[in-house]
Order: C-alpha cells, then structure tokens, then sequence
C-alpha cells in the first residue's frame, strides 16, 4: 500500500519553532492539511519521516492504544535527526535527555503516575483552593498596582502559576524566578527573547547542551530537596516524590530529577500561556468581560473555551510498536507519528465554527491535555487555578485594551504568548 505525502513546501513550516509565532498561519496550514492530507508522510529533510496526524478522532485512537503507539521507544517531541542522535549519545542510547511520565509507557508509566496522582485528583483539590485563593488575590493585587498599563504576560500570567504550581510542590518562593527561567529554556529553546542567552537554536548540539544544563541545574536543586524531605517530609509534593518506591525500590536519579522537572515546568508554562491569552480576549472582546460581570459562574465556560483556543502542547510523538491500520492507512512498525493538537481542537467535524472563541460551546470536549492514560495528571488543577484567578480579578477589572501587538512564542511544541500588552482600569480591592 502506498502512502500519502504531504509536499514538503507545505509541511515544512510545521517543524519550525518560527511559524509557531504566527498562529494564523499555523491554523491556514492545519486546515488546508485535514482537508487534504488528514493522515499523510512528511518528509522533510534532516528529519526521519512521519505520519501527520490532525483529525481529532485519529489523535484519540492513537493516544488510548499505549499498547501499540509507544511513548518511551523514540523522543517524544519533534527533534532532527542530528538532535536525536546526540540525545541517545548523551543518555547511553536511550533517546531522551528526561525520563518523565511524559516520555514512559505502561507498566512503569502506570506506576510512575500513582506517585502523585491522588494529590491531583477533583476530590484532593478542594483544600488546596484554600490555599491558591489567596495567591490568586495577590497576583490581582499586583496587577491593580501596575494600572494603568503593563505587559500581562511578562507581569502576572509567568508567575501566578508557577506560584502555585511551585508552592504545592514545595520550593520556597524566592526560588521561583529562576525555575520560571529555566522552563522557558526549555520549552521555547529557538525563541530569541526566552531562550537561553547565547545558545544557538539552529544547533541540534546547542538543544543537547541547554537540556543538559536545565537536567543538571534541575538535578542539582532538588538533590537537597530529596535529601531534606527524606529526613523531614512535609505536607508537599516533593516529599510524596521523595518518598516513593516504585516495585519496592526508589526511583533511579534519572526518573526521579526528572518527575520534579515535568511538575515544575509543565505545570505552570501551559497555564501561563492559557491565562495570558484569557486577558488578551478580553482586551479583545469587551462583550466578553461584560459578560462574565454580569454572569459570573460562566468564568468557568471562559476557561475552558481558553484552554481550547490557546492549545499550549502543540504536538507529542508517538511511535508504533507493531503494524497498524488507522483511518484506511497502514502505519508500519517503527513509523513515527505527529500528534497535532493544534489541528485536533480546530477540527471541523467536531468543534462548530472552531475558528470562533464561543464560551457557550457546549460539549468543549478538546484534547488540550491530552486524551487516555497520558492526559495531564494536573488538568483539574490546572482549571482550579485559573478559575480562581478569574474569579478574584473580573470583578475588580473596570476595563482592559490592547496597548500594542500579542506577540508568541517561536516553539513548535509549547508555545503561547509571551507579551500581551494593556490598557486597564481597576476598582479598589
């Protein structure tokens, strides 16, 4: 059986962290590629090939089969052939720099994922809001004593999450700024304003070495932790990691610096993102803050329709373990896929007028966490957080504007904005 090709003219944009700024384009070009080329091989040069995979109903078979299409077996990001290559040398073979529960499959995946999975779920997150409420607050403090303009961004939506993320894990908050630092380092390595000072995003041996200092920086900080919550634990996160045996053993080095770095990382830069284009809706949209004045309880649809549009994780790989047939295609053991889940949540055949940001969409059923046994083991806290923050600012938010252009990120796989200008006007808290 032959397969179906995408052009490369065509699909080259969407292995660059550049194109990833402009996201009409991204969407121009996740259109035309359903219509055309719904599940198609791209091969671009200096990559191995891969299926693109962008209806929504495929990306949910493939993430419910971990069976099949494996998560630990290649890099679970897009990387060049070169990057890949310099990975496995730099890690004894294996092709990733992190073993996060991100890049493992069942049975360790499954085992992995119970360590800290109880303190996520809906009913543990009740006191925690007790908790986050109070941040939220004075993170709307903050912003009332920036008015009457600021970049939303840079100003709050970088550090409210990763005040709660890093706060529930445990990492005292004069540390935060720097993991803040270092997350952007690694989710958005090729952007010229966030990556790191100095590095070359066009040097597959560049990505190896800023990940090699995130792991080690990263390493290096949470040893102490380790250490300390193994003497002392506490009522936190760390220690739960800290403390975990996994079939009556702790963790490896590796697994565990690593669990650490996915929490502390991708558990605030989606949200971030996410909150960050929430405001500049708003500024947007005046309907929509008038809206949620009024209407209160609907913050909640805003957050969701939020998550949607914004799509922070743009794509995952997968690789499939045996030969598979999926949507009238042969995908063959060894094939890589490309998850977009960028195309999945502006799908047309599920989502009506998904170009439109409607928070009366209703189901909102998209596939920014994920979907199966790898959805994000932080998506309930991930809305609490945001629903909070929302709640405390809309009603003391008298008006907000664009003061300048939305500018995002240049990264293929986590990408949002990264200066979100305004105009605004507060009442007294």
């Amino acid at each position: 059986m032959s397969r179906p090709t995408i052009p490369t003219d065509l699909i080259a944009p969407l292995f660059t962290p550049a194109t990833f700024a402009q996201p009409e384009i991204v969407d121009t070009l996740l259109e035309r590629l359903r219509l055309d080329y719904p599940l198609a091989v791209a091969e671009v040069p200096g990559f191995d090939p891969h299926w693109i995979v962008t209806r929504y109903r495929d990306i949910q078979e493939i993430s419910r089969r971990d069976d099949i299409f494996h998560s630990a077996d290649r890099s679970k990001t897009l990387v060049n052939q070169g990057g890949e290559a310099l990975m496995r040398q730099y890690s004894g073979g294996a092709p990733h720099i992190f073993q996060s529960l991100v890049q493992m499959d069942p049975p360790m995946h499954t085992a992995y994922r119970a360590v800290t999975e109880p303190a996520f779920r809906p009913k543990a997150l009740g006191p925690i809001a007790d908790r986050i409420r109070p941040i939220a607050k004075a993170y709307v403090d903050k912003l009332a004593a920036l008015a009457p303009a600021c970049d939303f961004a840079v100003d709050i939506a970088f550090g409210y999450p990763a005040r709660v993320v890093l706060s529930l894990i445990g990492v005292p908050e004069d540390d935060h700024p720097r993991l803040v630092e270092l997350t952007h380092w690694l989710f958005s390595y090729a952007d010229p304003d966030l990556m790191r000072p100095g590095a070359d995003p066009t040097n597959p041996a560049e990505h190896i070495k800023t990940w090699t200092i995130i792991y080690e920086e990263f390493r290096d900080y949470f040893a102490k932790v380790t250490a300390d919550r193994r003497a002392h634990p506490q009522d936190d996160i760390a220690s739960m990691i800290a403390n975990a045996e996994i079939d009556g053993c702790p963790m490896t080095e590796r697994a565990l610096i690593s669990y650490y770095i996915i929490l502390s990382t991708a558990g605030h830069d989606t949200t971030a993102a996410t909150t960050a284009m929430g405001m500049w809706l708003l500024a947007k949209r005046p309907d929509l803050l008038a809206r949620l004045k009024a209407e209160p309880r609907d913050i909640s649809r805003f957050v969701e329709e939020a998550i949607r549009w914004t799509t922070p994780v743009k794509h995952f790989i997968r690789s499939a373990a045996e030969d598979y047939d999926l949507a009238g295609q042969r995908i063959a053991k060894g094939d890589l896929l490309y998850l977009s889940f960028a195309s999945a949540n502006r799908d047309e055949t599920v989502f009506d007028d998904p170009f439109c940001f409607d928070i009366d969409r209703n189901p909102n059923r998209h596939l920014a966490f994920g979907f199966g046994d790898h959805v994000c083991i932080g998506q309930h806290l991930a809305r609490l957080e945001m629903r909070l923050f929302w709640e405390e600012l809309i009603p003391r938010l008298r008006f907000v504007e664009a003061a300048g252009e939305l500018r995002i990120s240049e990264s293929e796989f986590v990408s949002g904005p990264k200066s979100v200008p305004i105009s605004f006007a507060m009442e007294a808290g």
